[in-house]
C-alpha cells in the first residue's frame, strides 16, 4: 500500500503543500511547464529552490498578471460590495475550472470540491450566502492555481492513504482585508473542526484556509507517522522565516499487512425492482462508494428481498447515507467500522499488434497477479470475432515474441 504523510508541525499552506508534493516527482520542471501550460487566466507558476533553517527544500510561487499574492491574505473572502469588478465568485471560478482548464474529470471535481469547501467557511464565518461571497481577483487565481497544484499531484502520486500529523496553526493574531482577526484566522478555524490541532510559542498564521482545506479533503487519517518504508521526501517552504523550519515535509513511502479503516452502510429492501436496486447502485459508485453489492436474503413475513452494502471511507459516510435514502426505499441504515486489506493496484497501457490494452497489476503481501481490463479485450474480442479466452492468449503470445 502506498502511504502519504504530510509533517504539519509548522502549519501548512496551499504552496507549501504543492512544493512539498511536487520534490516527490521524477521531474518537477516538467510538472511546472504542465501547470503553466493549463490556461489559469493571468497566472505563472514557477519553482525555486529554498533553504530555512539550514534544509534545502522548494518554494511554489504563483505570479497573477505578474502580482504575487502576499501570504498574510491568501484564502480569506470578501463580502459583496467593495470594487466588484477585481473580485471572483465561486461560480466565476468553476466556470474556469471545469469549462477551461485542460484536466482529467477526477482533478476538476477535486479542485471544485476544495475550493467550495473555503466558500463554504467563509459564508459561516460572515454569515452570508455562498453566492455572496467574492474573493479578490489576485488571490481567488492565486488559491486556484495552489489548489489544482496539489489536486493534479495528488491524481498523480495515487496514494492509498494520506495521513496527516496534528496541524500546527500558530498563535497571536493576523491582518486580512476585515481587520486584526485570531489565529488560526476563522475560516481556517471552521475548516479544521475534527482535526487534531496545536498553537505554541510561533507568533503568526501558520496554517491558512487554503491549507486548511487541502488537508481536510486528502486526509484519510490524521495523527503519528505510520511504520511505512519511505521512497521519497519533499520538503515545501512557506515565505517566512522563523525559529523552526518554516516548511511541510511530505513522505512517500509504502507498507504492507496495515489495513485501513473503512465504513459498511447496509440496508434491507424488499419493495424494489431489479432495475431500480441497479440504478441505486449506479448512482453510489458514482457518488464514491468503494463497493456495493447486494446479498439475496430472507426479511420478515417469509418475503424474499435483498442486502444492499455499501462501503465508503468516512469524509463519505453522509454523502453515501443520503444517496442511500434519496435512492432506495429504506427507512434505516447499519453502520459498522470494518478493516480492509488492500494488494497494492496499478494500471499499464500496453502498445500491443491488436491495440491498446491495460493491464491491471496487483501486488503485495507476497502476492503477484496481472489481469486485462474487460473492455480491452470485449474490444478486440468483437472486432475479430473471437473469443475472450482467444484475445488473451494473442495478447500473451505476442508478449512473449516481444
Amino acid at each position: 500500500m502506498k502511504i502519504l504523510y504530510l509533517d504539519c508541525s509548522m502549519g501548512a499552506a496551499g504552496d507549501m503543500l504543492a512544493a512539498a508534493l511536487m520534490e516527490l516527482l521524477p521531474d518537477r520542471e516538467a510538472f511546472v511547464r504542465e501547470m503553466n501550460g493549463l490556461g489559469i487566466p493571468g497566472v505563472q507558476v514557477k519553482s525555486e529552490r529554498a533553504v530555512k533553517c539550514g534544509i534545502t527544500g522548494t518554494h511554489f510561487s504563483v505570479l497573477v498578471d505578474g502580482t504575487e499574492e502576499g501570504s498574510g491574505e491568501r484564502g480569506h473572502g470578501h463580502m459583496h460590495g467593495e470594487h466588484s469588478h477585481s473580485h471572483r465568485t465561486l461560480h466565476s471560478v468553476e466556470h474556469i475550472v471545469m469549462d477551461q482548464l485542460q484536466l482529467p474529470e477526477r482533478v476538476k471535481k477535486d479542485v471544485m470540491a476544495v475550493y467550495r469547501m473555503i466558500a463554504e467557511a467563509e459564508s459561516r464565518v460572515h454569515g452570508v450566502p455562498v453566492t455572496e461571497i467574492h474573493f479578490h481577483e489576485v488571490g481567488a487565481m492565486d488559491a486556484v492555481a495552489d489548489i489544482t497544484a496539489v489536486c493534479l499531484l495528488m491524481y498523480r502520486l495515487a496514494p492509498d492513504e494520506v495521513v496527516v500529523s496534528p496541524v500546527h496553526v500558530g498563535s497571536g493574531q493576523v491582518r486580512c482585508a476585515h481587520g486584526i482577526l485570531p489565529v488560526p484566522a476563522p475560516a481556517a478555524a471552521c475548516l479544521l473542526q475534527e482535526i487534531p490541532i496545536y498553537g505554541g510559542s510561533v507568533k503568526g498564521e501558520l496554517c491558512t484556509p487554503t491549507g486548511a482545506a487541502l488537508l481536510k479533503y486528502f486526509g484519510t487519517g490524521f495523527g503519528d507517522m505510520p511504520p511505512m518504508r519511505t521512497r521519497a521526501i519533499g520538503y515545501g517552504m512557506g515565505k517566512k522565516d522563523f525559529e523552526a523550519a518554516n516548511c511541510v515535509r511530505a513522505l512517500l513511502g509504502e507498507t504492507e499487512g496495515r489495513g485501513e479503516k473503512v465504513l459498511e452502510l447496509s440496508c434491507n429492501l424488499d419493495d424494489m425492482t431489479a432495475e431500480e436496486i441497479g440504478f441505486a447502485m449506479e448512482r453510489l459508485f458514482e457518488g464514491g462508494a468503494l463497493e456495493v453489492y447486494t446479498v439475496p436474503v430472507g426479511m420478515k413475513k417469509s418475503r424474499p428481498g435483498i442486502l444492499l452494502c455499501v462501503l465508503c471511507k468516512e469524509k463519505q459516510k453522509e454523502e453515501i447515507t443520503a444517496l442511500l435514502f434519496r435512492h432506495t426505499t429504506t427507512i434505516g441504515i447499519r453502520e459498522q467500522e470494518v478493516q480492509r486489506y488492500v494488494l497494492k493496484r496499478k494500471t499499464e497501457e500496453l502498445e500491443t499488434p491488436y491495440g491498446r490494452v491495460r493491464r491491471k497489476d496487483s501486488e503485495g503481501y507476497g502476492i503477484c497477479r496481472s489481469k486485462y481490463e474487460y473492455e480491452d479485450l470485449a474490444a478486440i474480442a468483437r472486432e475479430r470475432r473471437l473469443s475472450l479466452a482467444e484475445v488473451i492468449a494473442l495478447l500473451e503470445g505476442a508478449g512473449e515474441k516481444g
